[in-house]
C-alpha cells in the first residue's frame, strides 16, 4: 500500500510539473495603451500563438497616453497609440534614460458618428470645429440647417473621448486647430465603443471615434475638408491614400530599437500576415496587400 500511495504521489507530482514548464517557459510581451488599436492588438497577440507558442503578449487598453507613460516608466515593452508622442512625453522619457522608438503600423479613418435618424449626410471641417469648439456657434442641429427626429429642443449633444485618449487629441488637433479648445459640457466616453453606443442610442448625439467600431445601427457622415470640397466616406481605403480629411497613422512605440522576441514580433506584426489581420479589423494596412 505505501509503494502504491508513494508512487500515486509522484505521478501526481510529475504531471503538475510537466502542466507548469509550459506557462514557466513563455517569454511574456507587455503590450498597453490606444484605445482605437486594442481590439487589433489583441487579435495580433492570439494569432502569435500560433506563430510563436513560447511567447505570450498581455495587451491592455487605457489610452495612448497611459500606453507611452506605461513605457516611460518601464513598465510595457510596446506602447500603443493613435497619436504621436508629444514633445512634453519625449522630454520625460529622456529624463527616464528611456529612447522611444516609433513605428507606424497602420492607418486609421477617424469617422464621425450620427444617430441612425439624423437626416445629416455630410459635414466640414469648419462645421465640425463650430460644434465641438469652445465658444462654436452651433449648439442645435436647427443651427446646421437639420430637424432630428426624437431630438428634443433639436440641442446637439456633443460626445468626445478623456483626454488621456489619442483620438482625443488627433480629433483636437485636426479639427479644432493647434491651439482650439473643446467647448464645455462634452460626454466624454472611456472607450470608443462607449461614444458608438451612446450616439447610437440618443438621437440628439454626435461623436467620434476609429471607423473599426462603427455599426450597422450607426451613421457615419462623409467629411468635407471645405465647404466648396468633395465630401469623403470614411473607410480604409481613403485612410490610406489620405482622401479622408481626418485620416491618421497608428502607432507601436518601444524603448530602443526593438531586440529579441519582441523585434520578432513587431517583425511579424509588420509582415502580410499581421497586416492582414489589421485589414480585417477595419483600418488600413501600411502597404498593398494580399489577404484571403
Amino acid at each position: 500500500m505505501n509503494y502504491l500511495w508513494i508512487a500515486a504521489v509522484s505521478l501526481c507530482l510529475g504531471s503538475a510539473v510537466l502542466a507548469s514548464a509550459p506557462a514557466s517557459a513563455r517569454t511574456e510581451i507587455q503590450n498597453k495603451g490606444s484605445d482605437t488599436l486594442v481590439n487589433v492588438a489583441q487579435a495580433w497577440a492570439e494569432a502569435y500563438q500560433s506563430v510563436d507558442s513560447t511567447v505570450a503578449v498581455a495587451v491592455s487598453g487605457g489610452g495612448s497616453g497611459t500606453g507611452i507613460a506605461a513605457l516611460i516608466n518601464g513598465t510595457v515593452d510596446i506602447a500603443n497609440a493613435s497619436r504621436q508622442i508629444k514633445t512634453k512625453e519625449k522630454d520625460m522619457a529622456q529624463k527616464a534614460g528611456v529612447q522611444p522608438v516609433e513605428m507606424i503600423v497602420g492607418y486609421d479613418a477617424l469617422a464621425v458618428f450620427l444617430h441612425g435618424d439624423n437626416p445629416g449626410e455630410k459635414l466640414t471641417i469648419e462645421q465640425l470645429r463650430e460644434v465641438y469648439g469652445r465658444g462654436g456657434k452651433y449648439t442645435k442641429w436647427t443651427d446646421l440647417g437639420l430637424t432630428v427626429p426624437g431630438c428634443k429642443n433639436q440641442q446637439i449633444i456633443v460626445v468626445s473621448r478623456q483626454n488621456n485618449s489619442g483620438t482625443y487629441a488627433y480629433f483636437k488637433k485636426a479639427v479644432l486647430g493647434k491651439k482650439g479648445k473643446y467647448r464645455q459640457g462634452t460626454l466624454d466616453m472611456h472607450g470608443s465603443k462607449d461614444v458608438v453606443d451612446l450616439v447610437e442610442k440618443t438621437p440628439c448625439a454626435i461623436g467620434y471615434s476609429g471607423l473599426a467600431y462603427a455599426t450597422d445601427h450607426i451613421k457615419l457622415a462623409c467629411i468635407a475638408g471645405s465647404a466648396d470640397a468633395t465630401c469623403v466616406v470614411p473607410s480604409s481605403a481613403t485612410a490610406a491614400d489620405k482622401t479622408y480629411p481626418i485620416a491618421r497613422p497608428l502607432f507601436m512605440y518601444t524603448n530602443g530599437e526593438p531586440k529579441a522576441h519582441i523585434k520578432t514580433y513587431l517583425d511579424w506584426v509588420m509582415s502580410d500576415a499581421g497586416q492582414c489581420i489589421i485589414a480585417k479589423k477595419g483600418y488600413a494596412p501600411i502597404r498593398g496587400i494580399s489577404c484571403n
